[in-house]
């Protein structure tokens, strides 16, 4: 009986720990492979207010017993702002190029404004609000010794900069889009289209809808005749995919190039780039971009991590184009 306890008891533990280890599994870093790299830019605020005139005073002549307030507070801060992933989870680990730290002296409290920029892939918002945390803690700890009523208060972000608020889904226009798979095997029916299925997905993903979906063979005439149909119709967007890669039967640059009225070499590069950043083999794409009349025509690879790729690097901020075409001039 003693025995029949005490292994009911060790079984129920070692079901805690496999439940706690399964919990455990279910936490993890954001996956942000898929972000392009950009400049990002935040700037956070914190204000400590202190008990006294005498208290701002000392902090000006530089007399607290402890030091210099302000600049070990800024040396702290900046220590802060590159070591803010070794204290929160879920921040990643980034190149921080830029933290400026500046002081605003109010008649009873000190604003502490922390701004920072890194060239990345997400936000450094967190970054800047966790060095303004610890400029404000650390002027509290100098000061504590000769002012008890110090406070810390109103830490929040200001602004930020260079991420979806930027080139997100207010580029998202009313548009029409086409998808044409381009692909002898799945035009037959041997093979299923994944790729074309993900480009779609991802179209929808923006706000917009796909209006048709295409699927053909890999064959010049095919290609061309369909993209004429579909630009006699005034679609915005064409995306093929398929057939760009340099077999025999991969002829859909040949196919789209004779119609381009004008390329746009920038977004095939980005394209290239971006995959070539995940695998050796997308310097063998021959993505083509470009635009007939006013519609824009978009050669990806066929494969389904090309295709989703390639989609990743360029959008939301391609559909810029469209505002361009309408006379959008930057603010000139």
């Amino acid at each position: 009986m003693i025995y029949n306890s005490k292994s009911a008891k060790i079984s129920k533990n070692l079901r805690a720990i496999k439940n706690n280890i399964n919990t455990a599994k279910s936490y993890k870093m954001v996956d942000i492979t898929h972000k392009i790299i950009t400049l990002r830019t935040a700037t956070a605020q914190a204000i400590v207010k202190v008990g006294s005139a005498e208290t701002m005073k000392a902090i000006l002549d530089k007399t607290v017993p402890k030091g210099d307030v302000l600049e070990v507070a800024r040396t702290a801060g900046l220590f802060a702002v590159k070591n803010t992933s070794n204290s929160i989870p879920d921040c990643h680990p980034m190149p921080i190029e830029y933290t400026g730290i500046d002081y605003e002296f109010l008649e009873d409290s000190v604003l502490i404004k922390v701004t920072v920029k890194a060239i990345y892939r997400t936000g450094v918002e967190v970054e800047a609000m966790h060095g303004a945390s610890i400029v404000a803690l650390t002027m509290y700890d100098m000061l504590k010794p000769i002012d008890k009523q110090v406070e810390i208060s109103t830490i929040k972000l200001l602004h930020k900069k260079g991420g979806k608020s930027d080139y997100g889904n207010k580029e998202v226009q009313d548009l029409s889009v086409a998808v044409m798979v381009c692909s002898d095997s799945v035009s037959s029916g041997k093979k299923e289209d994944r790729a074309g299925k993900v480009i779609s997905d991802k179209i929808k993903n923006l706000g917009l809808s796909v209006s048709n979906y295409i699927v053909i063979p890999d064959e010049v005439l095919d290609i061309q005749d369909t993209i004429n149909k579909l630009c006699a119709k005034n679609m915005d967007l064409v995306i093929l995919t398929g057939g760009t890669g340099l077999s025999d039967r991969d002829v859909t640059p040949e196919a789209v190039i004779p119609l381009l009225d004008r390329r746009i070499p920038g977004i095939e590069e980005a394209i290239r780039a971006y995959g070539q950043d995940r695998t050796p083999y997308a310097m063998l794409s021959r993505s083509v971009v470009g635009f007939k009349g006013d519609t824009l025509i978009m050669a990806l690879p066929g494969s389904t991590a090309g295709a989703g790729e390639s989609m990743d690097a360029v959008f939301p901020s391609v559909l810029h184009l469209f505002k361009i075409l309408k006379g959008f001039n930057h603010g000139k």
